[in-house]
């Protein structure tokens, strides 16, 4: 549990003349509600299998949306499965909600609500899970307006921002205009995200504009570390956690390239 509040607050206590009586009431306050928020974040995540049928039976309708669901889908969907060490019953799990997810009359807004609850007040555990989505999203290269409309419905049921999704795809090599005109099925000018030829675009990955300042890098790197540092997953699953660490290894290479870059420290 983290005890950040217990020490600003006691810090406060003492700072604002109380002295030693002042920083032990900052320190019990705070320290309720450390409390209170460690009690949230663990309520706030069922039981690590909870994720597996939403999360299968989405990427099920996903391959399906555009019509037909490819053999890179599927690898996609068997591969997860792998990483995921899923045994016999689990993994049979998975094969059935993925199968559901296909079916043409399925309702995305189910598994993702379900998704929305597992990953509760948690936005460390949303990335991760866009995470996997995403991977089947760009299974075949430049994904249609299909998809790409079914995994911005997750995003905002996770309280994610384009801007955020934008940079979790610049992590997967691929360039998103958010501002081109028509995401949605069936809009004119759809503009998909095209693969970056030159590697992600470390501006991109850490959510920001070329034009931006060094402050405005530093600060904004601050902010995506924080969200995506392994070392705040707790009990998130093993496979997850694995790509926390590799989305925090992107990060710090985007950072360190920018850095080179300007020739700032």
């Amino acid at each position: 549990m983290s005890y950040t509040y217990t020490f600003w607050f006691a810090m406060a206590g003492l700072l604002l003349g109380h002295g030693i009586v002042g920083a032990g009431v900052g320190a019990i306050v705070g320290f309720v509600l450390d409390n209170l928020r460690f009690s949230q974040r663990r309520s706030a995540t069922p039981e690590a299998g909870g994720y597996v049928s939403p999360l299968f039976a989405l990427l099920g309708a996903i391959a399906k949306s555009d019509g037909r669901v490819s053999e890179a889908e599927i690898a996609v969907a068997e591969r997860m499965m792998g990483r995921m060490g899923l045994d016999t019953a689990m993994r049979q799990q998975a094969i059935n909600a993925f199968n559901a997810g296909k079916q043409p009359e399925f309702d995305v807004s189910t598994p993702i609500n379900a998704l929305r609850q597992w990953a509760g007040l948690r936005r460390d555990h949303a990335f991760p899970l866009l995470d996997v989505v995403i991977e089947t999203v760009l299974a075949e290269g430049n994904p249609p307006p299909e998809k790409m409309a079914i995994l911005r419905q997750l995003a905002f049921a996770l309280r994610v921002s384009d801007m955020e999704l934008m940079a979790l795809m610049a992590m997967k090599g691929f360039v998103w205009h958010t501002g081109a005109r028509g995401h949605g099925p069936g809009q004119g000018g759809y503009v998909p995200p095209q693969r970056n030829t030159q590697g992600p675009d470390p501006y991109a990955v850490l959510g920001i504009a070329r034009d931006a300042d060094d402050r405005a890098i530093k600060r904004a790197y601050r902010k995506l570390i924080s969200e995506h540092h392994p070392d705040r997953l707790g009990d998130l699953p093993e496979e997850m956690r694995k790509r926390a660490e590799a989305r925090a290894s992107d990060i710090n290479a985007a950072y360190e390239r920018i850095k080179a870059e300007r020739g700032f420290k």
